[in-house]
């Protein structure tokens, strides 16, 4: 990869990351209240559904910059695999390494983020720095491997399949993609992949507001064989 090329896929990738980020925030908000354990109308329910844009218009741009960097830096090392039969391979293991490169600036933010959304009562300063205060630095960092495991498999379905419904419709075509053509692509693939990773992504959301729903309300937190146990979803 060419110093414009690199230029090009920091700028296009972080404001994409970031339109996308911010644009769909509140459906993001929605969707960690409803995973959240304290239940959909006790971690804020409908009313302020933008707690925590702070943390995601922050951290958004160098997040989504730092994965397609390392995305297309990779496929372009691995150039000579893509027009073969291990293209496949050569688009998961590029999208792997970049979900493990963007997960240290997104798992920090994404704490922030979700517990703010959990409580929309604190601010996202609040939020850091009582963060900071009980637990440390490493606190920042709850839940970076269970992000891994969601974001990686996420990846493994998102990325192979967007890359091969670019090419069949390229090739029905007989020409290169409009953006738009892409972005439908996309959204296919990515539908497909969140509906998959499901599962791991509410894991990762609980470990990420354990501490915060032990700490916002520890009349809930009930001893049952010496594990915490914490309200039901609604």
């Amino acid at each position: 990869m060419d110093r414009r090329e690199f230029t090009a896929s920091l700028v296009a990738g972080g404001c994409a990351g970031m339109c996308v980020d911010l644009t769909l925030f509140p459906l993001d908000t929605i969707k960690t209240r409803l995973q959240s354990q304290q239940g959909f109308y006790k971690a804020g329910g409908f009313r302020g559904i933008y707690a925590g844009v702070p943390s995601a218009a922050i951290g958004s741009f160098p997040n989504a910059a730092a994965f397609f960097v390392t995305y297309e830096s990779t496929k372009s090392l691995l150039a000579g695999y893509s027009a073969s039969s291990l293209a496949p391979v050569t688009h998961m293991l590029a999208a792997s390494l970049g979900e493990i490169v963007a997960c240290l600036i997104r798992v920090p933010t994404e704490v922030v983020k979700q517990r703010t959304q959990a409580s929309p009562s604190l601010t996202t300063y609040r939020v850091l720095l009582n963060t900071l205060q009980e637990e440390g630095f490493r606190g920042l960092y709850r839940g970076y491997g269970s992000t891994v495991l969601r974001e990686i498999p996420f990846s493994l379905v998102q990325f192979p399949l967007w890359e091969y419904l670019k090419a069949m419709w390229r090739r029905k075509q007989g020409g290169r993609l409009d953006s738009w053509q892409a972005a439908v692509c996309g959204a296919l693939a990515g539908g497909v992949a969140a509906f998959a990773t499901t599962p791991l992504d509410v894991a990762k959301t609980w470990i990420m507001l354990a501490k915060a729903v032990r700490r916002q309300h520890p009349q809930s937190d009930v001893h049952q064989h010496g594990r915490l146990h914490f309200p039901r979803c609604i």
